[in-house]
């Protein structure tokens, strides 16, 4: 069992991570950016950490591996066709049920 003083001291530096984290780019970038380079790259970063924890998620959230990536791969055909985001989920949610039902 942990105890209270290691577990203040857990969550103080968590919360200065996190504090600085966010507090950091609002002191360095206090001018509009006008390179496109760094827009366009600030602008994707959501999108790739996004990305980075739900596609691994993919494959250990469903019974087997080979539904998880069936439903990757309809998913990314359905929003490459221009679905909209429940439109995909809807899809990727039927693969998953259809092939752990088949298997």
């Amino acid at each position: 069992m942990i105890d209270f003083k290691t577990y203040a001291e857990f969550l103080a530096v968590m919360t200065g991570v996190t504090y600085l984290l966010r507090a950091v780019p609002f002191v360095l970038l206090k001018k509009e950016i006008k390179s496109p380079f760094w827009s366009s790259f600030l602008a994707y970063i959501p999108y790739t950490v996004l990305s980075a924890m739900t596609v691994p998620a993919i494959f250990y959230a469903t019974e087997s591996r080979l539904s998880g990536i069936l439903a990757l791969v309809t998913a990314v055909i359905a929003s490459l066709c221009g679905r909209g985001l429940v439109v995909v989920a809807i899809v990727a949610c039927v693969t998953v049920l259809g092939v752990d039902f088949i298997f």
